[in-house]
């Protein structure tokens, strides 16, 4: 018999969808449903987490919308004023002179004996 691949998935939003469609499907199968086996019942309390988690996901969410915006925001200054981009600390961003220096190693990291 050949083995069978079950993928779970890493998209948090493909993962509150199954989480949900685990729940409904606990739900509709009662008494019988196979996850009423599992100890200590841990299935009960899934939907509050899988509830908690979508929260923070939106929540995740609406950030990077944020974040995205205010990228575009500075890019737009940087555009405007390409040659003195210190006048955007007039607009509220942080501002540095010093270049991001380079590190070069000229060791090894480690020795092998």
């Amino acid at each position: 018999m050949a083995k069978a691949k079950v993928t779970i998935p890493t998209n948090v939003q493909e993962l509150l969808e199954l989480a949900d469609f685990i729940q409904a499907k606990h739900s509709e199968d009662g008494e019988s449903s196979v996850l009423s086996a599992m100890p200590d019942n841990t299935i009960a309390d899934m939907q509050t987490k899988a509830d908690t988690c979508l929260k923070h996901h939106l929540h995740a969410e609406e950030l990077r919308r944020q974040m995205e915006l205010a990228y575009r925001e500075r890019d737009l200054l940087l555009g405007v004023h390409r040659k003195n981009p210190k006048k955007l600390g007039d607009w509220g961003f942080v501002v540095s002179d010093r270049a991001v220096a380079k590190t070069t190693r000229t060791e090894p990291l480690a020795t092998v004996s």
